[in-house]
């Protein structure tokens, strides 16, 4: 594990590709990778973190051991809580700390590199246009979308593939459902991409990010997104 010590961005463009990196590696651990995530923290084990790296991959690991160390470190021990919580809420809660890490982590390269009170407020202003984790875990982002859609569109139009010129309601589809984060990576919704939404949760997911192909969305009855299919039932 280097945690991104070999790498050191030195612009806001740089440090915030990092942000974003980081960010996309953490949320596959917390939705589309959960499963693997949850059994990798292990509350018999020692204290863990969840790191994000700017390659868009994660990992569960002891932290580091110099003091202090390169970077700011995670929050410390996740997997003491996880069989103590309810999925969902022990999710939500390493959601937290990780939104809290990402932006310290940015901030130490801002200050490191000598970030003027403009260069703070441009990289602040581009991590802020992102749903943090915890919206995407919860599903909170889209709170306000939802409310604009009625249920029956939803849910009519569920496994639609939204290709470019496929329907003459288009326009109307892509402003009705243009504030919709993906479950998986919280990106926007976007009209030349399909999306399919979870039956038991609600959330809505880009087919690439949940291998889910409109052939294949036609013969699902019932389409339960990662998370929901690898909850548990624990007592």
């Amino acid at each position: 594990m280097d945690g991104g010590a070999q790498y050191n961005p030195r612009t806001v463009e740089e440090v915030f590709r990092d942000f974003k990196g980081r960010r996309a590696g953490m949320i596959k651990a917390l939705t589309t990778e959960v499963e693997e995530f949850y059994q990798q923290c292990d509350p018999e084990k020692d204290n863990l973190c969840l790191y994000g790296f700017p390659n868009e991959q994660w990992e569960v690991n002891l932290p580091a051991e110099e003091v202090p160390p390169e970077l700011p470190e995670p929050a410390l021990g996740i997997n003491f809580a996880r069989d103590g919580m309810q999925d969902k809420d022990w999710l939500s809660l390493v959601a937290v700390h990780s939104d809290a890490w990402l932006l310290a982590v940015a901030f130490y390269f801002g200050a490191r590199f000598g970030f003027d009170k403009a260069d703070r407020k441009r990289l602040f202003t581009m991590i802020n246009d992102l749903p943090t984790i915890f919206e995407v875990v919860t599903g909170s982002a889209k709170k306000h979308a939802k409310e604009k859609s009625s249920v029956s569109n939803h849910t009519d139009n569920k496994s639609k593939a939204s290709s470019k010129g496929e329907d003459e309601g288009l326009d109307e589809d892509e402003e009705e459902h243009g504030e919709t984060l993906c479950g998986a990576c919280g990106e926007n919704y976007a009209s030349d991409e399909f999306w399919i939404c979870c039956d038991i949760c609600e959330k809505w997911f880009h087919g690439k990010c949940v291998k889910i192909t409109p052939a294949r969305a036609e013969h699902i009855k019932q389409y339960k997104c990662p998370s929901c299919s690898n909850k548990r039932a624990r007592p």
